[in-house]
């Protein structure tokens, strides 16, 4: 099912702005004070990515990319459970 023109540039639009927000918080990465600000920035980047698939799979009428948002998805998940048992082993709280 092909995508109308003006949805596939809202679409598009959509994406370029979510990249833009994953690019600001590469900013709380690198200057975040706390270990917990630099992994909800990382999870957020993460989000971010899964939500610029979907939307370019339904812009480009590519089912595929689903796929791959799905399986990122799970993937940012685990990496955010790993990351917080490895601060509170170290002593720190999350």
């Amino acid at each position: 099912m092909a995508v109308s023109g003006l949805l596939q540039t809202v679409l598009l639009a959509a994406a370029a702005a979510f990249v833009v927000f994953a690019v600001v918080l590469v900013y709380r990465i690198v200057a975040g004070p706390t270990m917990q600000d630099r992994v909800i920035a990382v999870n957020g980047i993460g989000t971010n990515a899964v939500v610029v698939l979907a939307l370019l799979a339904a812009a480009l009428d590519r089912p595929g990319y689903l796929d791959v948002a799905l399986v990122y998805g799970m993937l940012n998940f685990l990496m955010s459970i790993a990351i917080s048992k490895f601060t509170v082993e170290r002593g720190g709280v999350i």
